[in-house]
């Protein structure tokens, strides 16, 4: 007989706690093996990774500008050159690790991981972002350059 998840009403079919716990299990395998390639293959090494398109079409920094730099900093330990490098990126990187830690506790309670994102919370993520790429970008925040 399945189950029935208390909080949508829906029905959610009995598998193992290993069935459940599968999915976030291969996510975490593959970012942990991204970090683990770029902790290996320094991005500050010129050769071993593209440049940023934008960057080199115009000059300017995108959001995602030193992010390479900044996970492979994070990855040694070195937290604020990883912030230096990338500040938005090690937020992110934060956040994932909670939304991972997350799903897991649920997966591993037999509930499902629900993410209600209104359009509120995408417009604010998006307006943080922009903000972030334009401060980035002017004279008095050269401390957020990679």
């Amino acid at each position: 007989m399945p189950d029935v998840d208390a909080d949508s009403q829906r029905v959610v079919p009995q598998t193992g706690r290993s069935g459940r716990l599968a999915v976030p299990g291969g996510i975490l395998a593959a970012v942990a093996g991204a970090f683990a390639y770029v902790g290996a293959v320094d991005p500050n090494q010129p050769g071993h990774y593209p440049v940023c398109p934008l960057y080199r079409l115009t000059g300017l920094y995108c959001p995602g500008c030193g992010g390479l730099r900044s996970a492979h900093a994070f990855v040694h330990g070195d937290f604020l050159a990883a912030l230096q490098d990338n500040a938005m990126a090690v937020v992110g990187y934060l956040g994932f690790a909670v939304l991972w830690t997350v799903w897991v506790v649920r997966a591993a309670r037999g509930r499902p991981l629900r993410l209600a994102l209104g359009p509120v919370h995408l417009w604010t993520l998006g307006t943080l972002a922009l903000v972030f790429t334009v401060v980035r970008n002017l004279p008095f925040g050269g401390w957020l350059h990679p």
